[in-house]
């Protein structure tokens, strides 16, 4: 029997989302790279900001303001997304920096925070080694460090092709966002859709 993407997907429950808007990959992919033109130093420092639309200052952030801010040109703020289900759902998110509760100053900014809310939207996609099934607007996660460790990276799959013939992610792994040609170099712990209607998220 031959599995394909989708029975695997079905097998693991895992949803197979798609854009409901057709056109907004491409549109988060030119917003990801339009940011590769700015400089920003790579600090994850906690900063009180305000809710909704909070950000940091803008030559300040890390891997997840780059997803953030992004989606923000589309309309969809993962600030009050985030927080808005992490005041429902609290025990449903990781537990790792001994929070009592929500905090809509960093919940949003911690990529462990934005998988598990990505998923909980059915944004998931079904694991896989084909770069062809990356498509623009995608968002990827991995674990920089593998079986050494735990260090979350999180970027944003674009419409230009590499040299290895992988879409280019845009990122910030420490030196502002970079459109480099680096789907498959670290262990990835997801890959996910953005289910954008009307220029918001469910």
């Amino acid at each position: 029997m031959k599995l394909t993407a989708l029975t695997i997907a079905l097998f693991f429950g895992l949803a197979v989302p798609a854009l409901a808007d057709a056109g907004a990959g491409t549109r988060l992919s030119a917003a990801a790279i339009e940011r590769t033109r700015l400089v920003v130093i790579y600090d994850p420092a906690y900063q009180r900001i305000a809710y909704p639309m909070g950000d940091v200052a803008a030559d300040r952030g890390v891997c997840a303001d780059e997803v953030i801010r992004a989606l923000r040109s589309l309309g969809v703020d993962l600030q009050q997304l985030v927080h808005e289900d992490m005041k429902q759902n609290f025990s449903a998110y990781p537990q790792f920096w001994g929070m009592a509760g929500p905090d809509s100053n960093i919940d949003h900014r911690r990529v462990p925070n934005l998988e598990t809310y990505m998923k909980r939207k059915g944004w998931r996609l079904p694991p896989s080694l084909d770069a062809g099934e990356y498509k623009p607007g995608d968002i990827v996660a991995w674990n920089l460090r593998g079986e050494a460790g735990f260090l979350p990276h999180i970027g944003i799959v674009t419409d230009r092709i590499g040299a290895s013939g992988w879409p280019m992610i845009v990122h910030n792994i420490g030196a502002g966002p970079k459109l480099e040609d680096v789907l498959f170099s670290w262990p990835m712990t997801g890959r996910y859709r953005p289910q954008i209607r009307d220029g918001a998220a469910p």
